[in-house]
């Protein structure tokens, strides 16, 4: 791996060496300033090491982020007499009930002593060993190595654990610091609420030694003087840093009613810009953070409970909330922004008494059928969990938002979160947090544990493009994070399944639609679909088209537990769909195959199954086959499902023979009647002979709107009278994100200059979605559009989306 890797086209390396120890929790107490565009604070981290848990083998070794093969080379940090410059860091009493954190009152503002930064010339560490083998090397020291990047690292030190009163309780042996760590750590799931509390007790434990720590461009690598094992290493470090304004993982933008945020952006990167972690999917862990900001502001983040601020001196306060369920330090989420909680006008008794809360409680433990995964307060073992079928919510946006949201968004979620329980049952998370996040937004949504990000896009038009992203987002609370990938390179098995499941929950979602319905509906998006992948896989690389890239590989990694993502920091992987595409068409196969009834009542058995853990490919299609009668599974095998969908680049043989049906169904057909009228339309003279009868246009559904759109776009000429009807009589410009997108490629494609103004709006408004119209714009080869497209970029460029900003500036200089 190495360490001169193009951060904006190579494979993502995932240095952290987690087959010799785990991060099982982390603490963050942290300070938000907008004045320096800076977060700054400590992180806990809490370790166990690899003599508990199972190593993978591995029949490929990761090359190192190295250049040579010099010794490694520490450097002991300054001593850390920090003066207090930063008056905003405050001291609060730690509750058993709400578990906050103190502050430290010490930070170094300098930006000098003890500071070492994520640069490629920073570290000397360059010993080839350092990532390939970071166990015991006989006499060397054992070296700690932690994702990071774009970080500055001010301190890090051992923390001493047995200097908590009462700690005594979890060892017979109290001055054993690893050994209070290791009991602390193994308390029964029951006993949830005491385990938070000494975590955070611990953390604000006092150092008991600094450590010798370096970075490099993608790591932090930590040791302790004499330390030779995993086991002989400290289970509880501190580690003092600051973010940098440009780091990667977060971005510090202003929100529609033009006030400051900043907000966890699904970068590519994840969160090692964000805090120093353990990046691998393997690293399972949960969390508890407090942050500080100004009282204008609201902080949302990934945590079971709703949390409320503590009002602090000086115009401050604190905000606290924790995760009990382990998951991947990728699904921590953060927001700060002056949100305003959206609440619908009337609030039906109905509403309020499927809404009360159901936070873990001691009490409360019914258990039904055994999990498979790691002990911790679970859902499914909860009979009340079980059949709640609309978890509480909470909506939060600029306060310019409140119609929109009130309109569109508020009345789908109660429907959404029930379709959702009505097919897979036990919700996996407690609550959920629903922000519309700033314009720059990347993607029309994001879900993490506990708070679901939507572009605000979504609430443009009639509620179609919102319902079915609100169900995408809601179904990847089964697949994506209560089940993830064990290998990152399958993101089928997160948005394949959220893809089909948005379809399943947005009919169930609209009651008024009758099952016929319903089923033409869904086949009419995977028409849409069967177009969108046909045009992806001719217009992508081959090798960005494979779902199982590693094939035969796939879940490997070095000795040390370090990887690689394939095409992970490639920023046009980001507006690829072809994992979404591709793993829906696979599931709806087998679907049909197998009879719907069939599949959904095997794919609550898998789910059952598997909530809490890490799967590959084939523990979904090992078990399914093992789930289907024999006469149902014709040609069906875990190796022909690999060659045929997830190892092949294209269209997999068997969609291709399903190209006719999608194409015939009754809402694709009823489509196909009136771009026929258009076209007669289109070819008629400007001035007509009266004896010409008008066309009569039929009411069309947005995604039958779409189809249109694509259908008319492949017309070579379209008249400027022919698009002012077409606008005029289905008044495209108030309909939904999707529908609008398609309207703009034909503005652009037919120089259609009385609607430029459409575009304009577009691509302020809708940056999500309008990345390649800038390509569009540029490759007409027309002045007037050409200097629409870097007049609009101009505008927008210091708030865009990094990766979105990368990939429009290639395409227009």
């Amino acid at each position: 791996m190495d360490k001169k890797l193009d951060p904006s086209r190579d494979d993502l390396p995932l240095v952290a060496n987690t087959s010799h120890i785990l991060v099982k929790h982390y603490v963050l107490d942290l300070d938000v300033d907008f004045e320096s565009q800076v977060i700054e604070g400590t992180i806990v981290l809490f370790l166990e090491s690899g003599n508990r848990f199972k190593k993978r083998s591995s029949s490929t070794e990761v090359a190192c982020p190295s250049e040579s093969n010099e010794a490694c080379k520490f450097r002991m940090p300054e001593p850390c007499q920090i003066p207090v410059t930063n008056t905003k860091t405050f001291s609060s009493k730690i509750g058993y009930n709400d578990f906050v954190i103190c502050g430290k009152g010490e930070k170094d503002t300098s930006g000098k002593d003890g500071n070492h930064d994520n640069q490629e010339q920073a570290s000397g560490i360059s010993s080839s060993k350092y990532c390939c083998d970071t166990g015991n090397h006989g006499s060397e020291e054992f070296l700690l190595v932690l994702d990071c990047c774009d970080l500055s690292v001010l301190k890090v030190e051992e923390v001493d654990v047995a200097a908590v009163p009462g700690i005594e309780k979890f060892t017979r042996s109290p001055k054993l610091r690893n050994q209070i760590v290791h009991e602390l750590m193994a308390l029964p799931a029951d006993r949830w609420r005491e385990q938070l509390d000494y975590y955070a007790r611990c953390s604000q434990a006092p150092g008991c030694g600094e450590l010798l720590f370096d970075t490099d461009t993608w790591s932090l690598q930590i040791r302790k003087t004499g330390a030779q094992t995993a086991t002989d290493f400290p289970h509880a470090i501190r580690i003092q840093y600051r973010t940098k304004p440009q780091g990667r993982s977060v971005t510090w933008t202003s929100d529609q009613s033009g006030r400051p945020c900043v907000y966890t952006v699904g970068s590519p990167i994840n969160n090692r810009a964000l805090f120093p972690c353990q990046e691998p999917p393997v690293a399972m862990s949960t969390w508890q953070a407090t942050v500080r900001a100004a009282a204008s502001f609201v902080v949302l983040m990934s945590g079971e409970n709703s949390a409320k601020p503590t009002q602090l001196q000086e115009d401050y306060s604190s905000w606290h909330y924790y995760v009990t369920m382990p998951m991947p330090a990728s699904t921590f989420t953060i927001a700060v922004g002056s949100w305003t909680e959206m609440k619908p006008e009337i609030c039906s008794s109905n509403d309020v008494a499927t809404e009360r809360s159901f936070s873990p409680s001691e009490a409360d433990f019914r258990y039904i059928g055994v999990c498979g995964h790691m002990e911790y307060p679970c859902r499914f073992q909860k009979a009340s969990a079980t059949t709640q079928k609309i978890i509480p919510h909470r909506v939060f946006a600029p306060a310019c938002l409140k119609g929109a949201c009130q309109e569109t968004l508020l009345p789908l979620i109660p429907p959404c979160l029930s379709a959702a329980h009505s097919v897979l049952g036990t919700h996996p998370f407690s609550r959920l947090d629903i922000l519309i996040v700033p314009a720059n937004f990347s993607s029309l949504g994001m879900a993490s544990p506990h708070i679901v990000f939507l572009s605000q896009s979504t609430l443009t038009g009639m509620s179609q493009l919102c319902g079915t992203r609100l169900c995408h987002e809601i179904a990847h609370a089964w697949f994506g994070l209560a089940i993830g990938a064990r290998d990152w390179t399958e993101e089928w098995l997160s948005e394949g399944f959220a893809t089909h499941l948005e379809d399943v929950f947005w009919a169930k979602a609209q009651q008024q639609l009758a099952p016929h319905e319903a089923r033409e509906q869904q086949e009419l998006r995977a028409c849409l679909r069967w177009r969108r992948l046909q045009d992806e896989v001719q217009n992508s690389p081959e090798e960005m088209q494979v779902l199982r890239p590693n094939k035969e590989k796939t879940g490997h990694v070095s000795d040390s537990g370090s990887s690689v993502i394939r095409h992970g920091l490639n920023p046009e992987k980001v507006f690829m769909q072809v994992h979404y595409l591709k793993g829906y068409f696979l599931l709806r196969f087998l679907a049909k195959r197998l009879g719907e009834d069939t599949y959904f009542s095997f794919l609550r058995k898998f789910v059952h199954t598997f909530h809490g853990q890490l799967i590959l490919s084939q523990d979904f299609l090992q078990m399914l086959l093992e789930n289907i009668p024999e006469e149902k599974r014709p040609e069906l095998s875990v190796g022909n499902i690999f060659r045929d969908w997830l190892e092949s680049s294209g269209i997999p043989q068997p969609l291709q023979r399903e190209r006719q049906a999608l194409a015939e169904c009754g809402l694709a057909q009823q489509v196909s009647a009136e771009v026929a009228k258009w076209v007669r339309v289109n070819r008629r003279p400007r001035k007509r002979k009266r004896k010409d009868r008008e066309e009569v246009f039929e009411k069309l559904l947005p995604d039958q709107l779409v189809l249109l759109l694509e259908h008319l776009l492949e017309q070579k000429t379209v008249t400027p009278r022919t698009l002012q009807s077409l606008e005029r009589i289905y008044r495209l410009s108030e309909q939904d994100a999707e529908v609008r997108h398609r309207w703009c490629e034909l503005i652009v494609k037919h120089k259609y200059t009385k609607a430029y103004r459409d575009v304009e709006r577009f691509l302020q408004e809708d940056q999500a979605m309008g990345i390649y119209l800038y390509g569009e714009l540029m490759l007409s080869e027309d002045p007037r559009q050409q200097h629409l497209a870097r007049r609009c970029f101009e505008l927008s460029r210091e708030q865009m989306d990094k990766s979105s900003a990368e990939v429009v500036a290639e395409m227009l200089f």
